[in-house]
């Protein structure tokens, strides 16, 4: 489309002096396109100071599903569901309700007892008086470090990020349980911050909670880079000017535009590459 037929002015064209300016032509400042985000320039070992990372599905992943584990505690309790049909349940009631209840944010054990409420009581017919230990059988499998697996190569990756002299944060949506979580697992002292969406009362995609987790590690966007695992909510930190690499361990995103990794080997090599000389 030429400039004209998009409603702007024709551009004049440009001639060449070879001469060093001593300033921008006003020429190129109205040729120069507008930004809709923050230019991120390359990164570099004088740039680069901070490496954000999520949790699930980029350093830890669920041994069983969550879907199975909802099934199993019903069966438990006398209500035999198959997996598949809990994690329709699941879904179908995750989609129902809002970000944000009274006094509860997602993911906040209030949300997520008006979670499982939904699920067990009005969806599968429990009495409400046995919903309440329901939820608390399920806090409690979810905060256990043995219903999680560490992927291949997290402790080395962290290891080595923090011999290069970088700042790690975390960055995740999960519920207020994360900082006991990673203690049980034995990643807090890696980390500088955690940023988690239930206590900060934000959630990717948001800018917000990038923003958030900058000023609490007070480092720059610019300076910054986020991995996590998906496109969209991971992907969005590039809204604030940080950098971000997509970590696909299980080959779901192939198609996306984002730099991407299968693995944490591959990860710390992509970072060892932005601090090379």
């Amino acid at each position: 489309m030429e400039a004209g037929q998009a409603g702007l002015p024709p551009l004049t064209p440009l001639s060449y002096d070879l001469r060093p300016p001593q300033q921008p032509s006003r020429l190129f400042w109205a040729c120069r396109p507008p930004s809709a985000a923050p230019e991120r320039g390359p990164i570099d070992i004088v740039s680069l100071k901070a490496v954000f990372l999520d949790v699930g599905s980029t350093l830890v992943r669920e041994k069983t599903s969550r879907a199975a584990i909802y099934a199993d505690v019903a069966a438990q309790h006398g209500r035999r569901i198959t997996e598949k049909a809990m994690a329709r349940t699941m879904r179908t009631t995750h989609n129902e309700m809002p970000a944000s209840l009274p006094g509860a944010f997602r993911y906040s054990d209030a949300w997520f007892r008006a979670y499982i409420h939904r699920i067990f009581c009005i969806n599968l017919g429990f009495a409400p008086q046995a919903v309440a230990g329901i939820a608390d059988e399920l806090f409690e499998r979810f905060e256990a470090p043995q219903s999680f697996e560490i992927y291949a190569g997290v402790t080395d990756l962290l290891e080595l990020l923090k011999s290069k002299g970088l700042k790690l944060g975390v960055i995740s949506n999960w519920s207020e349980r994360l900082p006991k979580l990673l203690d049980a697992l034995e990643l807090s002292p890696y980390f500088d911050t955690v940023v988690c969406s239930a206590i900060e009362g934000l959630e990717k995609p948001q800018p917000e909670i990038f923003h958030a987790a900058l000023e609490k590690m007070n480092t720059p966007a610019a300076k910054s880079l986020h991995a996590g695992d998906h496109p969209i909510q991971d992907g969005s930190a590039q809204q604030v000017g940080m950098d971000c690499i997509l970590v696909d361990h299980h080959q779901r995103h192939v198609q996306s535009e984002l730099p991407r990794v299968e693995s944490m080997h591959d990860l710390g090599q992509s970072i060892l590459r932005k601090l090379a000389p």
